[in-house]
Order: C-alpha cells, then structure tokens, then sequence
C-alpha cells in the first residue's frame, strides 16, 4: 500500500460540499489521523512538490485552447486554489467554470482531517477533462494527505 496513513472514506454529511451534490455529480473522500485545523492542514497539504507543480504547469499549457482556468483570482488562496469559505471545521476552495464547477474541502473533525473533491460537469469537455485527470487526481490528493500525517506525526514527537 502506497499511502497506509491515508483512508477512502466517505466525506462527512455536515461538509458543505454535500449542498452542492447533485444526482451524477462526482465527490470523493479521504482522510488522516491528524488534529490540524483546516487552514493548516490545507497549507500543508498542498506545498506541492515540483513534479505536482510542473503537472499543474502541463495542465495548464493544454487546456489552455479549451478555456479551463487555471486558477481563481482574489486575495485568499492555498496554492492555486482561491478560497470560497473558511470555517473553524471546513475550508471549501475551487472555482466554476464553463466546463465544470469544483470544490475542494478540507475538513478537520474528531482527530482526523478529511480531504474530499467535488465536481459538477457541464458538458463533453468537462467530463473528459475529469476521466484524463482522474489517476493523478486520486494519486496526489492522497500524497497531499500523507504529508499531513506525516507533518502530525513529526509534531508529536
């Protein structure tokens, strides 16, 4: 097993991302043994190394003819990642776009912090720009997890 520390489970019902979920929409979940809040456990979570970053980079040249965005604008954001709320259990982060709308969660709940993605597909491109992503979407969302319980893990010895 790749990332032991990090489980599949399902997001908690209380997450805001539930609100948005709507019949064929896609959401995930993950999580580790962790007690950060979700700000910290975000900040964490997502200094990506290189390779992620150059993925982003290489996302970013090819999806570029098919309008994607890249990444929100405003002030508060983690990484690339604008945010869109911020409470003491849940930062949500993401953005809409023309070909879906997507969220990210970050929820800190009973000694564990839970990472879930959601995801409305508007139309064809969309649901293929999901499929191609998929595999290293699931692989570094996992990774961003198991540096958190890794970065716990260290702070408690």
């Amino acid at each position: 097993m790749l990332f032991p520390s990090v489980e599949t489970v399902p997001l908690p019902p209380d997450s805001a991302l539930w609100a948005l979920h709507r019949p064929g929409d896609f959401i995930d979940g993950y999580r580790v043994k962790a007690t950060y809040p979700p700000r910290a456990a975000a900040q964490i979570a997502m200094k990506f190394p290189l390779w992620v970053r150059a993925l982003l980079a290489l996302r970013q040249i090819i999806m570029w003819p098919f309008g994607l965005r890249g990444e929100g604008s405003g002030k508060d954001s983690i990484a690339i990642f604008p945010v869109c709320k911020d409470t003491e259990q849940e930062l949500v982060l993401g953005f809409d776009d023309k070909h879906l709308d997507f969220r990210i969660s970050i929820l800190s709940r009973d000694g564990h912090v839970h990472c879930a993605t959601w995801v409305h597909r508007h139309n064809w491109l969309g649901r293929a720009y999901l499929a191609a992503v998929m595999p290293f979407h699931v692989f570094i969302t996992k990774h961003m997890l198991a540096r958190v319980a890794k970065h716990a893990r260290s702070a408690h010895r």
